[in-house]
């Protein structure tokens, strides 16, 4: 599987997951060849937990996205981060019913 497809893979899963908490962005993304997988970084406020960056595994083989933990970050920790072109835009100003997890 090339890059391409597995970057396209792992979007038709991680997107419909993570617009809820849009905007996000992508801050750290590992592409494991040999595993056919992808890990990543995603930055977003989250409703609960106010910022967060959150840890992502796509496996393409088995097609599924692991959640691998998260980490807290500070206000002043995203403000670079917000200056850059996110990976899913706000679309709607809130999701209703969006799962709080």
């Amino acid at each position: 599987m090339s890059k391409a497809e597995l970057l396209k893979k792992r979007d038709a899963k991680a997107i419909p997951h993570l617009e809820q908490y849009a905007p996000v962005w992508i801050v750290d993304e590992k592409i494991i060849e040999e595993d056919e997988a992808v890990q990543f970084n995603v930055v977003f406020r989250h409703n609960l937990y106010q910022w967060v960056n959150r840890r992502y595994r796509y496996d393409g083989f088995n097609d599924v996205l692991y959640h691998k933990g998260q980490t807290i970050l500070e206000e002043e920790e995203v403000v670079d981060i917000q200056d850059k072109e996110p990976y899913i835009a706000r679309t709607v100003t809130d999701i209703p019913n969006a799962y709080g997890g």
